[in-house]
């Protein structure tokens, strides 16, 4: 089934159906580890069928990424998927963009490239790197785009400047790994209607991912993937989003392997699973808390003699499982498939 997205609009063609939208997102690179990473947020009701915004987002691993936002056409989305290709074959980003804009594939709009909007960070062959966006006249206002030397932040339909204005102080302004700058430009997004829309529900937007690709990381492997597919009526994504980073940042440290051996049995569940700690000392008051895909916490409890047994909820899914110590800081956790 063809279908179109409009980051204002979203079409399901062969259903006849509409959905408001904003997109405002982010893709980077680090030039120092060869990382490449991107996020972003969307407002659109029904966005979780789709898989969630992360679906804007082409990535090759050592090499850089696009987003392709606005109106795009989905299944196949066949601007992004020639960008990807593009990028591959060794264009620079000025150059995907300009390949782009000279040969739209997209239907929505009549194959008009000023409804669309890109934003492309690449590492080129001397791994330096390089940027370029493009926001199509047509897009739906507000609309920009902002440029550095490592990233693009781009989108539209947006509560005003301030939005991306915000997401590029929290990347530039926080120091750390790639995967944190992109959290931190997330969380300065996170402002209720940064997308009209929202505006009522007290939300940035619906839907928010997170993802980083190491440079020898497989396309359908990468070293961090968080998404936030489509959060509840009410529930802030990007909250949801830094639940589950936290989550993660916390236990991904190699400093961490080896202080406690933490496993989850069996896995994939159908409820139930024993958690268990290996060398935990007597004095040691630990315990373990899980959440689901959303970042919710569903439970917590402690975990005693180094044993306990969580009793997940019986729907289908993904779910997380956090070893938490005495200050409640997160020490490991697993992700833990329900049948």
């Amino acid at each position: 089934m063809k279908s179109v997205i409009w980051t204002g609009l979203l079409f399901l063609l062969a259903a006849q159906s509409t959905w408001s939208q904003d997109t405002f997102s982010i893709v980077a690179v680090d030039p120092a580890t060869g990382e490449v990473g991107s996020a972003g947020a969307t407002c659109v009701e029904g966005i979780g069928s789709l898989g969630g915004v992360i679906l804007l987002s082409g990535i090759i691993p050592g090499r850089g990424g696009i987003n392709a936002q606005a109106y795009i056409c989905v299944n196949p989305h066949i601007n992004l998927d020639n960008g990807v290709a593009r990028l591959s074959e060794g264009n620079t980003p000025q150059e995907v963009i300009d390949w782009l804009v000279a040969n739209d594939a997209c239907f929505s709009q009549n194959f008009n490239p000023e409804y669309r909007q890109y934003g492309v960070a690449a590492l080129n062959a001397l791994g330096e790197p390089e940027v370029a966006a493009f926001t199509g006249q047509n897009a739906d206002d507000w609309k920009g785009h902002l440029l550095g030397a490592n990233y693009a932040i781009q989108g539209n339909i947006l509560l005003g400047p301030e939005v991306l204005e915000g997401m590029e102080a929290g990347f530039l302004n926080t120091e750390g790994t790639l995967a944190e700058r992109l959290m931190a430009a997330m969380q300065g997004a996170n402002i209720p209607g940064a997308d009209a829309r929202c505006l009522d529900a007290g939300t940035s937007s619906t839907s928010a991912f997170l993802r980083v690709f190491k440079p020898d990381d497989d396309l359908d492997n990468p070293w961090l993937e968080l998404n936030v597919a489509e959060a509840p009526a009410g529930v802030e994504p990007i909250d949801s989003l830094q639940a589950l980073f936290d989550a993660w940042l916390l236990t991904s440290y190699e400093e961490a392997e080896g202080i406690y051996g933490f496993s989850v049995f069996p896995n994939p569940t159908q409820s139930a699973v024993e958690v268990s700690v290996a060398g935990l000392e007597q004095q040691e008051e630990l315990s373990v808390s899980w959440y689901n895909a959303s970042g919710q916490q569903l439970g917590q409890q402690l975990l005693r003699a180094g044993r306990s047994m969580v009793t997940l909820p019986k729907q289908a899914g993904i779910y997380w499982i956090c070893l938490q110590g005495p200050q409640g800081q997160v020490l490991r956790q697993e992700k833990v498939i329900v049948r």
